[in-house]
């Protein structure tokens, strides 16, 4: 029989228990007597950053926020502005019924220098229009390097009229790491949500008090299986995931000529005159260039040598078959962005027309958007 009531984790939200090391919120008994129990999960990802799988599904995700809706809250959603697409939660308003919703773009200090930031919050408004999603606010920040901390915590301030707060997002948009910043600005460090680059580390919700009573609630991110991340090692993972500022790569392309990015994706420029692809993707990614009749060639003679990631012949039979994704860039004099879920994107400025086909691991959500930058 299983412990009860013995408290949720700290770090994940999951319910403690001592019995069972196979199960998630196992922590040993000495844990226990700690002011701040943390499950052993937690504790290793922590101390040792290891990878914790563990056997909970989207409908598990899914149960813990079917109930915001019923609730008067605030509800603040979280994206990564570096893969907008792949961490858009699809289906928001079904979860949040009639509460207001703030839109925060995490990671802006990877976005390249001299950015615009006010075009980017126009952007993220248009975008959530796409989408169906009226914000009531879009405010950028970086959690990680504390970044519009204070401008965030104010809107929130504004905007939740004495509700809970309800922090939503698929896997590894920063939520938890987000939330730490505010505790820690706070002065608060006997809480610390466990945070990691692997996804599914949060597996409940996560209550801390405010002072009126009332509640932050850190949500378990929805995992968006159309990332690319999902479909590679963790090693490989940490490859193609920014850790700092993006420098934005130019191509100037003739019709007929290939890029590969690492051994992820390849983009094939089949027709047009000759312009300039830009390449957003992390800072060590190899790109390799070729003429697209030789393509297919170096796809099977280097994939997973000099194409990297994936790392190692193991890691290239494991990805998925790729799929091709055609599109017609027209004319427009405004940029075109070919977004790669969960790898980054290339943009074509859209003075000339352009055939490209993009080939990528089958499942992985490739698509195009008005131009971020």
């Amino acid at each position: 029989m299983m412990d009860q009531n013995l408290g949720a984790c700290a770090g994940c939200g999951v319910a403690i228990q001592t019995e069972d090391k196979k199960k998630p919120g196992y922590a040993p008994a000495s844990a226990l007597e700690r002011k701040v129990v943390i499950c052993q999960r937690c504790f290793r990802i922590k101390h040792y950053n290891e990878v914790a799988p563990v056997s909970m599904g989207d409908d598990d995700f899914l149960r813990i926020l079917d109930g915001i809706g019923s609730t008067q809250a605030l509800v603040v959603m979280v994206v990564d502005i570096f893969d907008f697409q792949g961490s858009w939660l699809k289906g928001l308003p079904r979860f949040v019924g009639n509460n207001p919703i703030l839109l925060v773009g995490n990671k802006v200090d990877l976005l390249p220098r001299n950015i615009n930031l006010n075009r980017v919050r126009n952007w993220m408004q248009h975008e959530a229009k796409e989408r169906g999603l009226r914000p009531q606010d879009v405010v950028l920040i970086s959690a990680q390097k504390g970044l519009h901390i204070d401008e965030l915590l104010a809107r929130i301030g504004e905007l939740r009229k004495g509700r809970d707060v309800y922090i939503v997002g698929v896997t590894n948009v920063g939520k938890s790491t987000m939330i730490n910043r505010i505790l820690h600005d706070f002065g608060s460090t006997e809480l610390e949500i466990t945070t990691s680059p692997f996804p599914g580390t949060t597996l409940d919700k996560i209550e801390i008090p405010l002072e009126d009573g009332r509640s932050i609630f850190d949500t378990p991110g929805i995992i968006n299986r159309e990332q690319i991340g999902h479909m590679i090692t963790p090693t490989d993972l940490r490859k193609i995931t920014p850790t700092s500022r993006i420098n934005a790569k130019v191509y100037q392309l003739d019709p007929e000529q290939t890029l590969f990015l690492g051994g992820l994706a390849r983009v094939d420029f089949v027709r047009g005159p000759k312009q300039p692809l830009v390449v957003y993707v992390d800072n060590d990614l190899y790109i390799h260039r070729t003429k697209l009749e030789k393509a297919d060639e170096v796809l099977e003679k280097h994939h997973g040598t000099m194409l990297v990631p994936p790392t190692g012949e193991e890691a290239v039979q494991a990805l998925p078959q790729f799929v091709k994704h055609s599109f017609k860039i027209k004319a427009t004099g405004m940029s075109t962005d070919i977004v790669i879920s969960g790898l980054g994107w290339v943009t074509l400025q859209g003075k000339h027309e352009a055939n490209v086909v993009v080939h990528a691991p089958k499942g992985v959500s490739v698509g195009i958007r008005k131009g971020l930058i």
